[in-house]
């Protein structure tokens, strides 16, 4: 990780998490790497020790700071000030912290359905017993 990198870990198997991550993405070239949850990776083990459920939430590391499911998507928003509708709409909806603490909840129910349906397996980074599946 470089200085000025920002690293963004999300599940990879998720199809809408890896949409809306690879827009963000597209939006901060160079600067934002976006890491694979299921990955064995440095950050994933700071996840960990850190007691953070990646499961439940994504993780955007920014000058070295964790930030964690709602705030992470809202200092991303912070983060991303292109111009287009894809912004627009993500700084609507995540631009407020409150608004990002309300609509987290339920888009991260909306995801582990879509992978429950999916059959995808949880993360589940904290080894806890009985949540290998969703």
């Amino acid at each position: 990780m470089t200085a000025n990198e920002i690293l963004l870990v999300y599940d990879k198997e998720c199809p809408v998490c890896h949409a809306y991550c690879s827009a963000v993405q597209a939006r901060q070239p160079g600067q934002l790497r976006l890491v694979n949850a299921r990955e064995a990776t440095a950050v994933m083990a700071e996840i960990t020790r850190c007691g953070f459920d990646i499961d439940a939430g994504m993780v955007l590391k920014a000058d070295g700071v964790l930030y964690y499911g709602a705030d992470a998507i809202h200092q991303l928003t912070r983060l991303s000030r292109t111009p287009g509708a894809f912004s627009r709409i993500n700084q609507w909806l995540f631009g407020s912290e409150s608004r990002s603490r309300l609509l987290y909840p339920l888009l991260r129910s909306c995801r582990n359905l879509l992978l429950k349906a999916l059959r995808r397996t949880r993360i589940n980074n904290l080894r806890l017993p009985g949540s290998e599946r969703f």
